[in-house]
């Protein structure tokens, strides 16, 4: 064999190593993985906590709308109230008083 020719084997070695050296093991991997997880794991329950709080809310939020409806139905009918009441005294004033008898 050439010189050359020894060579070639010699590079096909080398570069074969050098690209094999480049990639990931399974452990390396699940390691990775495992830190990528836990993140994952901590954003999800923070996550949760921040949906309970925001059900929560809501409910409170339905609760205070309905309980404005109510007060403002009977507002509604107290105005009724009022305003008729209002007319009878205007009614009152108007008419001539009667005198008493002695």
């Amino acid at each position: 064999m050439t010189p050359s020719l020894k060579i070639i084997p010699a590079v096909a070695i080398l570069a074969g190593s050098l690209g094999l050296g480049g990639c990931a093991t399974k452990g390396y991997v699940n390691e990775q993985i495992a830190t990528v997880n836990q993140r994952i794991d901590g954003v999800e329950g923070r996550l949760q906590a921040t949906d309970g709080v925001a059900q929560a809310a809501r409910s409170e939020a339905q609760a205070a709308n309905a309980q404005a409806q109510t007060n403002t139905q009977r507002l509604d009918q107290l105005t009724g109230r009022v305003d008729s009441m209002d007319q009878r005294m205007t009614q009152m004033q108007q008419q001539p008083q009667k005198r008493a008898r002695n």
